[in-house]
């Protein structure tokens, strides 16, 4: 066992990792950064599954923070796939230089925060310790995989995989018969590709999605030299945006517009292969569950269109929530994979699965053989990574226990009882509703500013206080009831996990507006914060 002092630790190398790790050493403090990867990449790291792609335009999913890293850098498609993304994320670590301090392989086990020292003591699965006065999370918020438990699962005697555990080397499914469980973002990327290959293909859905065409297509040389000449005014209309990708929102009610101006206004939107252009088109979709019908209505009639059996086109609609309350998808073919002879589906809900077997899968209605069986099941989110480390602040209390209810935090970004903890794109920030890498990019120069900060005053300990903290969740809980998003059983409301507390763990009031108000709680001396020492 080796021991050694760091002025700070940072858990994670995908974006917010590599950016946090970048900014602390540009500021002149040490830093030690652990990764369970070999390499960077977070979640674009692990996700190899096929059709794995980025549901935001690559230009927009991108840092923006260095004029080298935007020239220097060339994305090839709309919307990347997994490998393109993940040598970005080695471009940038290269650029940057930041994996001489990071410990790659390497697993945080245990955070405990120690009183007398006012250190945190971080502990890894290779018998690494090392103390810090600084403990950055930057574990990302789909790293946590989840699959439920279903019995029989270990007696199955074809083979298993998740998609966030896919193999590097590939599989080759053809002449097998394989089952895909989960229609999510996964779900609908991987099934179409497996389809192709696949002797026959079941998928066992649960809950149908709302998903639009991504419409994928190389980028021009003149999107791309456009997007670098005009940076700067990105730059302002991303941050003036509550979803960190601007768009133009109508200032008319959607109920104000007649069906066929609505049906216009969605045909035109659709056609942009961009998501945030259809569910912010008008500003009362997410607020007006009458407004909100008009364009899941227009989604369902998408289907319709491309899904020749109509029994089938409208097994695959959603008719349960209100759309956006989960996460629109983009997809490369989904629906018309349905027309495939090789492809059938089985409504879980209708028949839930009972039991794996050792030739497939049971359900209250049939058997049905197989050779694999694909877990499309999601994550843990948000909070899921977090809670899977040993993490224990004052008296020795564990987040997990601490979070036993609901997360609690300040911002987003801060415990009350974890001192010098930040939590970036933690549960209470705007996180996943957003252009990730925007947030992220906030999230990290407002955590390196505070620690600047502290370092400059010589404080001990900077700590969220109680009260600020059940004021933050309180009211983000408040907002959220105003719209639609918890009218979804989903993972923004970790609905897919037996036992988790149901509770929206985003800020859904835009990150234009928590960027505002964590610029106040700064310019205010770092106002529902305790600086001690």
């Amino acid at each position: 066992m080796t021991e050694s002092h760091y002025d700070s630790v940072v858990i994670g190398a995908g974006f917010a990792g590599v950016y946090m790790t970048h900014k602390l050493v540009e500021q002149g403090l040490t830093v030690k950064a652990f990764e369970a990867a070999e390499t960077v990449g977070g979640t674009w790291f692990w996700n190899t599954y096929p059709g794995a792609r980025c549901d935001c335009i690559s230009m927009e999913y991108a840092f923006t923070f260095s004029p080298e890293l935007i020239d220097e850098w060339e994305w090839t498609e709309r919307y990347p796939a997994q490998p393109e993304i993940l040598r970005y994320l080695e471009f940038v670590a290269a650029r940057l230089d930041i994996k001489r301090h990071y410990s790659f392989s390497t697993r945080v086990e245990s955070a405990h925060w120690d009183e007398n020292s006012a250190l945190w003591s971080v502990s890894t699965d290779t018998g690494q310790t090392v103390t810090a006065k600084y403990l950055i999370t930057a574990a990302g918020c789909l790293s946590t995989s989840s699959t439920p438990a279903f019995p029989g699962i270990e007696q199955f005697g074809g083979q298993t995989l998740h998609t966030s555990a896919w193999p590097r080397e590939g599989i080759d499914f053809s002449g097998m018969r394989v089952g895909v469980i989960g229609t999510g973002s996964s779900g609908v990327q991987v099934i179409p590709k497996i389809a192709e290959h696949a002797e026959h293909l079941t998928v066992f859905q649960r809950t149908p999605a709302f998903s639009l065409d991504c419409g994928n297509r190389p980028l021009t040389e003149k999107e791309k030299r456009d997007f670098k000449e005009n940076i700067e005014e990105f730059k302002v209309l991303s941050r003036q945006s509550g979803s960190g990708q601007f768009t133009d929102t109508l200032e008319v009610n959607a109920l104000d517009h007649t069906e066929e101006e609505r049906t216009a206004v969605y045909e035109d939107r659709w056609n942009r292969h961009r998501a945030i252009d259809l569910i912010a088109c008008y500003p009362d979709l997410f607020t007006d569950r009458a407004a909100n019908e008009t364009i899941a209505e227009f989604f369902r009639s998408k289907i319709r269109a491309v899904v020749e059996d109509p029994e089938l086109a409208e097994a695959l609609s959603p008719r349960d929530y209100p759309l956006g309350a989960k996460r629109i998808t983009l997809d490369t073919g989904y629906f018309q994979t349905y027309n495939r002879d090789n492809v059938s589906l089985v409504s879980v809900k209708d028949a839930p699965i009972e039991a794996i077997t050792a030739a497939g899968i049971r359900t209250a209605d049939a058997e049905y053989p197989l050779d694999a069986i694909v877990f499309a099941t999601g994550f843990d989110a948000i909070t899921g990574p977090l809670m899977n480390i040993d993490i224990r602040g004052r008296d020795g209390v564990q987040l997990r226990d601490k979070w036993a209810d609901g997360p609690m935090t300040y911002l987003g970004l801060a415990v009350d009882g974890f001192p010098n903890m930040f939590t970036l794109t933690g549960p209470g920030s705007p996180n996943v509703l957003t252009n990730v890498v925007c947030a992220i990019e906030q999230h990290v120069e407002w955590t390196a500013d505070a620690v600047a900060h502290l370092e400059s005053v010589e404080a001990r300990t900077f700590e969220a206080d109680e009260t600020a903290a059940k004021q933050w969740t309180a009211e983000a809980v408040e907002l959220a009831d105003t719209t639609l998003y918890p009218e979804g059983n989903s993972w923004y409301t970790g609905a897919n996990i037996p036992g988790k507390p149901r509770v929206i763990m985003s800020y859904v009031g835009g990150l234009n507006v928590y960027r505002e108000i964590c610029d106040d709680v700064t310019a205010k001396g770092y106002e529902g914060f305790t600086i001690a020492g």
